[in-house]
């Protein structure tokens, strides 16, 4: 296949100490599969197949595309498909959305030079769509999401769909695939490390105890020794973010907690029911029911409660 490239990453030469950039990061995921001999072994290990020529193999990532300060992770051609794969550890239902805004770009760049206007069929690589998961959201070890999910009106037989296939990536999971493609297995033992030591360490003592002790037990060792640096850095971004967005979604879950009994507060206190009533049936403490009266109050300034 003579597909054309156009990747345009950046070197690997790596910072003298670990500097996270904040306008856009790369992650250790995308570092690693960016060499087409991993990514291969990684293609071949998700569908079952044997090709052993790289060059076979055309990288097309387009490197404009950023999302939440985050670069998308691989997109490639091979065998006539563009394969995007995507590397989770926090659970995303959005990435058919994600898929459908940036296959789109891809295709617009591959039909660059053709017109849409033609009496001729534009022939089109066959998209196929994987996300690498290694959360904890996620009990089975593969799963669809459907762009169909997030339709109001939901159809059976939806005019526009896009299915993403979920592969959990654990040490109790997919063990077959995992032995398929030693390179991802090794990154999964990697974010393992990370995580273990992070639990007890600060982040950044974590990460470089982590790679350390990876290098030393032979675990993509060749490849942290020569990016050593950056590594430390990209995972400190990584997993730093990753709380973040743990407790983001943590804190929205408490406020929704907080909107439901406030509802339940306001419905009881139209039934002419006391706080003191109220407290004991939705069995708060007096003291939560009266700071919530108060906030119903502030936001319904001008109405009798």
């Amino acid at each position: 296949m003579n597909h054309r490239n156009h990747d345009t990453s950046p070197g690997h030469n790596g910072p003298a100490k670990p500097a996270a950039r904040r306008d856009y990061k790369d992650s250790v995921f995308r570092m690693l599969f960016r060499d087409r001999t991993n990514l291969l072994s990684l293609y071949n290990a998700v569908n079952q197949t044997s090709y052993t020529d790289p060059e076979e193999l055309a990288v097309i990532t387009l490197e404009n595309a950023v999302y939440m300060n985050m670069k998308n992770d691989v997109a490639f051609l091979m065998d006539f498909q563009l394969n995007l794969y995507e590397h989770q550890s926090t659970w995303n239902p959005n990435m058919p959305l994600r898929d459908l805004i940036y296959v789109a770009k891809e295709y617009q760049v591959l039909t660059k030079d053709q017109t849409l206007y033609s009496s001729s069929l534009i022939r089109l690589p066959t998209p196929r769509f994987v996300v690498f998961y290694n959360g904890s959201g996620m009990t089975e070890e593969s799963c669809i999401l459907r762009l169909s999910d997030a339709y109001q009106s939901p159809e059976a037989e939806p005019e526009l769909e896009l299915k993403v296939r979920v592969l959990k990536i654990a040490p109790e999971a997919n063990r077959e695939l995992l032995e398929a493609c030693q390179s991802l297995k090794e990154y999964m033992l990697f974010v393992e490390q990370v995580r273990k030591y992070a639990a007890f360490l600060e982040l950044n003592e974590a990460v470089d105890r982590a790679v350390n002790k990876c290098i030393r037990d032979g675990i993509l060792s060749d490849f942290l020794s020569k990016h050593k640096a950056e590594v430390i850095a990209v995972s400190i971004f990584e997993y730093d973010e990753e709380r973040e967005i743990r407790l983001i979604r943590q804190d929205e879950f408490r406020q929704g907690q907080q909107n439901i009994l406030r509802d339940l507060v306001h419905k009881k206190l139209e039934k002419g029911k006391s706080p003191a009533v109220i407290a004991d049936e939705l069995e708060l403490e007096p003291e939560v029911v009266e700071t919530l009266i108060q906030e119903l109050r502030k936001e319904l300034s001008g109405s009798v409660l």
